[in-house]
């Protein structure tokens, strides 16, 4: 497989395949093709994968692209201002991602959904409690909302990050929920209640226009329901 990003603020990953090449990626991702991809909706490892995805905030199905008769071409487009990124993934090297952050993959990566062991992530951590793992061998893309900051952490180094801007993780780092000290900050600072601790040793991946975060400044400009 051959690919280049092109385009900013608003990329896109064009993928060259060779015959019988495939890749993966969820409902609704694919922006343009040539006509000898076959499409294909799959769980990708059963019902109990496909339940995984679904609670991570992912379709329940996949669907599979493969190249037949010659090369072909496929377009994966980002869905909101920020970046894609490439990682090589093996069995050495798994990467942690936010929900709903995977765009890509050569079929050769599987896709799951990652818990994190501590209770307090699990109830207080929003986008940093469930987030997904792409293991397995080959090429795996993601999106990342704005622009991106990357930090490596030693053994016993931490960054505290507000919910919604870890992006990606080493599958070495792990994640811990931390109160914001003192009532008054709580209440009158602005930055909620929790913060997420992501520990090393391990890669950290950032982003600067979370979603979310764009959602809530626009939410007051909005017309009211009725």
């Amino acid at each position: 497989m051959e690919y280049k990003i092109e385009g900013s603020p608003l990329p896109v990953l064009i993928c060259t395949l060779n015959a019988g090449e495939s890749m993966i990626t969820e409902r609704g991702s694919m922006s343009w093709m040539s006509p000898n991809m076959k499409m294909e909706t799959t769980s990708n490892g059963g019902v109990g994968r496909a339940l995984g995805r679904m609670f991570a905030g992912e379709a329940l199905f996949q669907n599979r692209y493969t190249a037949q008769g010659g090369k072909g071409l496929i377009a994966f487009a980002s869905s909101f201002p920020g970046t894609i990124m490439d990682f090589d993934i093996t069995p050495e090297s798994s990467v942690i991602v936010q929900k709903s952050g995977f765009l890509a993959a050569e079929s050769t990566v599987d896709l799951s959904v990652f818990f994190q062991k501590k209770i307090g992530a699990g109830f207080f951590g929003g986008e940093g409690f469930i987030m997904q793992k792409l293991s397995g061998n080959g090429k795996a893309f993601i999106e990342i909302d704005g622009h991106t900051v990357e930090y490596n952490l030693g053994p016993g180094e931490s960054m505290i990050v507000d919910t919604g801007y870890l992006a990606a993780m080493s599958d070495t780092c792990s994640l811990d929920i931390v109160t914001v000290p003192g009532m008054k900050n709580m209440l009158f600072g602005g930055e909620g209640i929790f913060n997420t601790v992501v520990k090393g040793p391990g890669k950290i991946i950032l982003q600067t226009l979370p979603i979310n975060s764009v959602a809530a400044s626009l939410r007051p400009y909005l017309p009211a329901g009725k």
